[in-house]
């Protein structure tokens, strides 16, 4: 057993009831742990995080709150473990009482760091400017307000597959597979898959269906004619509006993962049981008569 002080960032940002009483009961009984410091804790303001140094971050809320956190931490990720406090929670599933019980073994390091793929985005206008953000979940082409359908250009590595007429497109990560992507009618994948999903959004065509392939390769939208409105969309914090040329490029982010810290026992696929409600075909009552 480690007997090094273990450094914690604490990240609570929501101002909900139900993260701020969690908080509030966290941060007693973490003063009481002789073996802990809290090196920071984002509660009411937000925090500079890339100068901070820490063991692990621990994330009050749900896995909304947990990209917010991958994106304050940038291309300087640091293990994340999650406390469930939203709803699904595919990234956050302990409870604040499990935090509690199992907090030895956090101290004494019996937990496994898994890293995650995390993606590149680069738009580069038609005006020549160019933006490049990182994120965890998806890249989402959405038509929005325009009431229009998007005619978006597929090409991997160089190659043309396709082109879409839909609603919109997304661009996901096998984080991201159970999100915006699985709503869409995309596959689930397990999440330390190196691969990208690409969904379409009510597709005009029957015979576009989703598609998967390597995260090596490079994959690049571009879109003739935008609709007013349309904008792309990033892990659901990043917006950006569309204009006609634009081209959108996603690769795999190079040198930074995301590091999600899990405990003994946890399960892909009873996590998924649990959320999704796979317990089988339902019974029925049957009534004679």
């Amino acid at each position: 057993m480690s007997n090094q002080m273990l450094r914690l960032i604490i990240l609570a940002r929501d101002q909900s009831s139900r993260v701020q009483n969690a908080w509030r009961r966290l941060e007693q009984f973490l003063s009481d742990q002789d073996s802990i410091t809290v090196v920071a804790a984002e509660v009411t303001d937000d925090l500079q995080l890339d100068h901070l140094e820490a063991d692990l971050v621990i994330v009050l809320g749900g896995d909304g709150a947990i990209l917010r956190a991958c994106r304050k931490l940038g291309r300087r990720q640091l293990p994340i473990l999650g406390v469930n406090l939203g709803r699904l929670g595919f990234l956050a599933d302990i409870t604040p009482d499990a935090l509690q019980t199992q907090l030895q073994e956090i101290v004494a390091r019996r937990y496994r760091i898994v890293h995650h793929l995390m993606f590149e985005c680069t738009l580069d206008r038609a005006n020549g400017t160019s933006e490049t953000e990182i994120g965890l979940n998806e890249v989402a082409l959405l038509a929005g307000g325009s009431l229009r359908m998007l005619d978006v250009n597929l090409s991997i590595d160089g190659e043309p597959v396709t082109t879409y007429s839909c609603d919109g497109l997304i661009v996901s990560t096998p984080v991201g597979s159970t999100a915006h992507s699985l709503s869409a009618g995309g596959p689930i994948l397990r999440q330390e898959l190196q691969a990208f999903v690409i969904t379409p959004i009510c597709p005009h065509t029957l015979t576009n269906r989703p598609l998967v392939d390597d995260a090596a390769c490079v994959y690049q939208l571009t879109l003739p004619h935008v609709p007013a409105g349309a904008s792309l969309v990033i892990d659901g914090q990043v917006q950006r509006l569309l204009e006609s040329g634009d081209t959108i490029t996603v690769r795999r982010a190079p040198d930074v993962t995301f590091q999600l810290a899990r405990l003994d026992g946890h399960s892909y696929y009873t996590t998924l049981h649990r959320k999704l409600g796979w317990g089988g075909q339902p019974r029925y009552n049957s009534r004679e008569g």
